[in-house]
């Protein structure tokens, strides 16, 4: 039998060998100069790889490893699996343009100052290098792409040379003895920018209509298989999603009700949320609005003592051009094997610029200033940035929780983080209204996430359900249902991993207040929460 860690290890290498986007993500700069290659050749090398660890894995008896190694050994073989069923049945990167989008690792090489700036500049001549070999392959390999798909394509794109137009020539007047060798690909890697554009383009003007990017059900449910790493079914989260609906809608009732009076309807509630979003910001103070609700909330944990604090930057700032086009905000962290220090991103985009003035409203609308502060806790305090904050403190005898996090855990975590902020009373019961909205639009992602892809759930229904049952601006509503059909499985493991981060959480043994259970959770990296359980032995 292999002896389970230098096993685990190899195949960590493998892993951050064989794909520069994993190694970027996680913290390992070895890579830093190569981009994926989803050529034919290097797919099945990567599934041959991926099909000899799994193999390998098998072979070790887990009753024979500890505590730690046993959910190590489960991570990882959910990891190989997982990366193989994606490769070979999946298919993504045949169909969806955005996977062969170079715009991420080349930000993380200009934005984070991981090292010299030298050496990062070597390191992103060599991704410029790549890009128009990158972009050659993906025309090869891309074939029927859905139409929504194309056109985020083509805004991501366009950002992704943009960021080459405007960044590079900074750096290099920084480091102008660079110029020689980073020049000459940044102008070649523009050019294959342009032609890639070009491409995606007469895609969408052909009227082609692509494929179908629902994925169907068969296909869909063994993807949320591996995305949830739970035992529960699809039927038995959409039963469950479904039953969170009615409760939540009764508690939003009868807090609207309290904060303006009258009875406890769904009139009420629409009254409650539009007084709310009288107050909001727009596309010049978003950001400037987000910073400020940060100070409020990290004030608020420290006064009462939510989980500890970390001292690690985060930056709060518009999202890049090359990221948007799927979701309002997000949290980009460092790698859990990073060494240096350098800052968590917290990413908010404004509306886009061929939006209308009543759409733009809309959206401003819903992220009124008492959402942007739920939203900030979800994403920064105590969400995403605290929690993955303390996960890259974790160790243990194997890299393999640094190759990645668990959805469910780092989402349901952020979900949990909301209400607990509420309940306390952070933002009072104008915050407590938009937490109780926000649970609405997390069970219904899940629901709409699952009818999209399993039972052609049409737009008009969607948008029914989520501005009627989730009293949410059509904005909202739009965006939402795009990226229903531009991701698949992952707005279903807000609820799913709400559910089970907050069933841990309130298995808090006796004698231990919160802020210890708290730390004790986020203790042991981003694990799935089922593995979870059984560190914390709840």
């Amino acid at each position: 039998m292999p002896e389970f860690v230098p096993l685990a290890e190899r195949i960590v290498d493998a892993l951050l060998e064989s794909d520069p986007a994993t190694a970027s993500y996680a913290g390992d700069h070895r890579y830093d100069d190569r981009l994926p290659d989803h050529s034919p050749a290097a797919v099945s090398g990567r599934a041959a790889m991926l099909r000899d660890a799994a193999d390998a894995l098998s072979g070790v008896d887990p009753d024979g490893l500890d505590a730690e190694e046993q959910v190590d050994h489960a991570i990882l073989s959910a990891r190989v699996e997982r990366e193989l069923f994606e490769l070979t049945d999946v298919r993504e990167h045949e169909w969806n343009p955005l996977r062969h989008n170079p715009g991420p690792l080349l930000h993380g090489l200009i934005a984070r100052p991981f090292a010299p700036l030298d050496e990062r500049l070597t390191s992103l001549s060599g991704r410029l290098a790549a890009i128009p070999d990158t972009l050659a392959t993906a025309r090869a390999v891309l074939r029927d792409t859905p139409r929504i798909h194309t056109g985020t394509a083509l805004v991501q794109f366009a950002g992704a040379a943009r960021l080459i137009r405007d960044e590079v020539p900074a750096l290099l007047e920084r480091e102008p003895g660079m110029r020689a060798a980073a020049e000459p690909v940044a102008a070649a890697a523009l050019a294959a920018f342009g032609e890639f554009e070009g491409w995606l383009r007469d895609r969408l003007d052909s009227g082609e209509p692509g494929r179908d990017p629902r994925l169907g059900r068969p296909l869909w449910e063994a993807r949320l298989w591996h995305t949830l790493d739970t035992e529960l079914s699809a039927g038995e989260v959409l039963s469950r999603a479904r039953e969170n609906v009615t409760r939540v809608g009764e508690e939003l009732r009868a807090a609207a009700a309290e904060l303006i009076g009258g009875p406890a309807t769904d009139e009420t509630v629409r009254r409650a949320l539009g007084t709310l979003a009288e107050k909001h910001p727009d596309g010049s103070t978003i950001v400037a609005l987000a910073r400020s609700t940060m100070d409020e909330a990290i004030d608020f944990v420290r006064v009462n003592d939510v989980l500890s604090l970390v001292d690690d930057p985060c930056v709060i700032e518009e999202m890049p051009e090359f990221a948007r086009g799927v979701a309002v905000a997000y949290c980009d962290p460092p790698g859990p094997l990073e060494t240096a220090d350098v800052p968590t991103f917290y990413c908010i985009a404004p509306a886009p610029a061929d939006w209308s003035e009543a759409r733009v409203a809309s959206l401003y609308r819903e992220y009124n200033d008492e959402m942007m502060r739920n939203l900030t806790v979800h994403e920064a305090m105590p969400g995403h940035f605290l929690q993955l904050a303390h996960a890259r403190r974790f160790r243990s005898a194997t890299r393999v929780r640094a190759l990645g996090w668990s959805d469910p855990f780092v989402e349901g975590w952020a979900v949990y983080a909301e209400e607990l902020m509420a309940g306390l009373g952070f933002g009072g019961l104008p915050v407590r209204l938009q937490q109780l909205k926000m649970q609405l639009r997390m069970s219904l992602n899940a629901i709409i996430d699952q009818l999209t892809h399993c039972e052609d759930l049409p737009e008009a229904e969607a948008m029914a359900l989520m501005t009627g049952t989730g009293f949410q601006e059509e904005a909202e509503a739009a965006g939402k249902w795009r990226r229903a059909l531009l991701t698949s499985t992952q707005l279903s493991t807000y609820f799913v991993g709400y559910s089970e981060v907050a069933g841990i959480a309130a298995a808090r043994p006796f004698g231990a207040t919160p802020k210890a259970w708290h730390d004790a959770m986020l203790a042991h990296g981003s694990p799935p929460p089922r593995h979870l359980r059984t560190l914390l032995g709840v």
